[in-house]
């Protein structure tokens, strides 16, 4: 037997499912298609963000929240209605969903601090949902930026791994199929790749050198999704967003590929939930890509317009920062939009020094490099962060102009398809300037501005004073061309809160588990239909951190 544990992925859910089993004494065998370079998987990439219930940040920023808040909130999102029959797909995503919010409003900080994980006192609001109490979205601020920001959180773990000396790393190591004993995981086979030293992210060589068969008293699964392969992604696209764009830019690396999915479910593992995914409708072209079509996700504040490829204002809830997939629906679902898969932001240069953020660790070096100093100037200085003026000055998706004419000439330009007429948009503009010349309005995003600037952290480093748009005072003015980036799957495998495997008929299979977005997060999809933001990771920490602990004690 080569050891206790097979782990299939390096990323942060098999990581910290290791960590779990060393610190009991158990010898981990984690296997990778990729290079050394690349432990950490996606995490590494992420700005970081971790869902935090009640925690004294937020009280020090005067925000109340609590348990019944954030679990009413989550459910709203979930949305789970998959409960009939036998063995309903998400009869165990829903007992994950409410264990992982008992986590965030319980130990999970404490926790994070003892493996070495420090925060920054930043908490933001993301996703702020559908506008409607009972529905999708984060009621108040939860969103906690970690010092190192993706690297914060994934490299603690790295480390560990690196340093245990009963951690054995078997890198370029592609699982082509897992093997059985008696109805029991036992093992994994697959083929050896050529050895290839590519940065991270880089896509890396699948030329085949060589087979490999190891052995365990258990697996697990920690793959990931299937962000990074855009057919896939079309594959299992819902109905209920409408129609898939042809152009989409990707938010992983290749090497994200849901391809271990595919091998579970044809061995026999039940996944469920698989029409349910999460993409953004923010993203850009990389000026200065790593992977194949890289793209970097806006995290927006609430100001800037958003228009459809016609020069239409979104409607509700089209707003910046609000409701991910909603507006999703709208871009792919509006009869005379889907032959587009573009929309745009419409702003100032006041706005974008202070409401643009980028995801992504090397995006954000400031905070991913924890310096405090760069991060005052940036966040708070007069000239938007250099990231964002980088993208601004070579990013294929901008367009400044010093007036609206040259603004729309500029647009039409770099679509080519002359969709936008300047009297409709100039006309729209006006009409959301008037609305900010009082403390109150009628308009649903001047009324989610005064209410972001309420909250005294979004005041200090997200969001602009209410001013109008066409002012000359603020300019120049900007457009960007957005476009979906894929990121995560919502659904996986389903598993028991113990992160146990299933079969087909709802049982658990002997010496098979999974972890992180492989499982959905938790029992094949405990985000349901929609994620409130910063569950991510956090997802990966709280199913590894599960799975290593059930492992712990039956092996």
């Amino acid at each position: 037997m080569d050891a206790d544990v097979i782990i299939i992925g390096a990323g942060l859910a098999g990581l910290v499912a290791s960590n779990e089993l060393v610190r009991a004494g158990k010898r981990v065998l984690i296997v990778e298609q990729e290079n050394a370079a690349n432990l950490g998987g996606q995490a590494f990439w992420s700005f970081g963000g971790i869902f935090f219930v009640d925690s004294p940040m937020q009280r020090r920023l005067g925000v109340k929240d609590s348990f019944e808040l954030a679990w009413q909130d989550w459910q709203g999102s979930a949305g789970w209605d998959r409960l009939d029959g036998a063995h309903p797909e998400d009869e165990w995503a829903q007992k994950w969903g409410r264990a992982y919010v008992e986590f965030a409003a319980g130990e999970k900080r404490a926790w994070l601090q003892q493996q070495g994980v420090k925060f920054t006192p930043v908490v933001g609001w993301a996703e702020r949902g559908s506008l409607s109490a009972g529905g999708h979205g984060n009621s108040v601020p939860r969103f906690h930026v970690p010092w190192g920001t993706g690297t914060g959180i994934s490299e603690p773990f790295a480390d560990k791994a690196r340093e245990a000396d009963a951690v054995d790393l078997r890198f370029r190591h592609r699982v082509d199929g897992l093997v059985f004993t008696n109805g029991a995981a036992t093992g994994v086979r697959g083929a050896i790749l050529a050895p290839d030293d590519s940065p991270r992210g880089v896509s890396s060589s699948r030329d085949v050198v060589g087979e490999f068969e190891l052995t365990a008293q258990a697996v697990v699964i920690s793959s990931g999704g299937i962000g990074g392969d855009h057919e896939r992604v079309r594959r299992w696209w819902p109905e209920r967003l409408g129609t898939p764009p042809r152009t989409m830019v990707t938010g992983v690396p290749a090497h994200v590929d849901g391809r271990m999915l595919d091998i579970a479910a044809d061995q026999g593992v039940r996944l469920v939930n698989r029409d349910r995914m999460w993409h953004y409708t923010e993203g850009l072209q990389n000026w200065d890509p790593v992977w194949p079509g890289h793209g970097i996700r806006i995290l927006p504040g609430p100001s800037s317009m958003w228009l459809d490829a016609r020069g239409r204002r979104l409607p509700m809830p089209g707003l910046p920062g609000y409701d991910t997939l909603g507006t999703l629906k709208i871009l792919r679902s509006t009869p005379d939009l889907v032959d587009y898969d573009y929309s745009w932001f419409v702003l100032d240069q006041t706005i974008i020094k202070k409401e643009f953020a980028l995801s992504g660790s090397e995006q954000n070096p400031d905070i991913t490099n924890r310096d405090l100093a760069l991060l005052l100037r940036t966040r708070l200085g007069r000239a938007a962060p250099g990231p964002v003026e980088d993208f601004k000055k070579h990013g294929a998706d901008f367009v400044v102009a010093d007036t609206l004419t040259e603004l729309v000439r500029g647009m039409n330009a770099l679509t080519g398809d002359d969709l936008l007429d300047e009297d409709s948009l100039r006309a729209q503009l006006v009409a959301r300037d008037r609305e900010i010349v009082n403390p109150f309005s009628k308009d649903a995003q001047t009324i989610g501005i005064q209410n972001s600037r309420r909250f005294r952290g979004d005041r200090l480093f997200r969001t602009v004073p209410a001013h109008a748009i066409l002012d000359p005072r603020h300019g120049p003015l900007i457009a960007v061309r957005l476009w979906v980036v894929t990121r995560k799957t919502l659904g996986g495998i389903q598993t028991d809160l113990d992160g146990r495997a299933l079969d087909g008929s709802g049982m658990p299979i002997p010496g098979l588990y999974a972890a992180g977005e492989a499982a959905g997060f938790g029992g094949g999809g405990a985000h349901g239909y929609n994620a409130l933001e910063g569950t991510f990771l956090g997802g990966c920490l709280f199913t590894g951190r599960t799975v290593g602990r059930a492992l712990a004690a039956a092996v």
